[in-house]
């Protein structure tokens, strides 16, 4: 009885971890992915300015008119850089965002729409 149990219990697991997997948003620019409010964001280190390219559901969604905040924990520093826009889906950082490994990164995005969302990121 225990080895069905434990049987139906693994059947169960990978059986949702493949749906998991399946609805997965594969990093297009080389980046770390996050999902928010439906949409996809990747966050690339981009020679130490940020870049966050906005998807909805693997189609590029507009930032035109958007701006928003960065900001990165690194340990107990916290720096805080303004996002504009950056191309059609994208927006950037003008200055360093000193994304190191270990960071946490919080951004702020407010759309033309003005609904804003925020993302977090761990940087690894």
């Amino acid at each position: 009885m225990k080895k069905w149990i434990a049987l139906a219990a693994m059947t169960m697991a990978v059986t949702v971890s493949g749906n998991v997997l399946a609805h997965g948003e594969q990093a297009k620019h080389g980046g770390i992915i996050q999902n928010a409010s439906d949409l996809h964001f990747e966050l690339v280190n981009n020679n130490g300015a940020a870049k966050i390219y906005v998807d909805d559901h693997g189609k590029a969604f507009s930032t035109a008119g958007a701006s928003g905040k960065l900001t990165v924990l690194n340990g107990s520093e916290k720096t805080e850089v303004l996002l504009q826009p950056a191309g059609d889906n994208a927006l950037e950082t003008k200055g360093d965002a000193k994304l190191m490994k270990g960071a946490k990164v919080v951004a702020s995005i407010t759309f033309a729409n003005k609904k804003t969302v925020s993302v977090r990121f761990s940087v690894k």
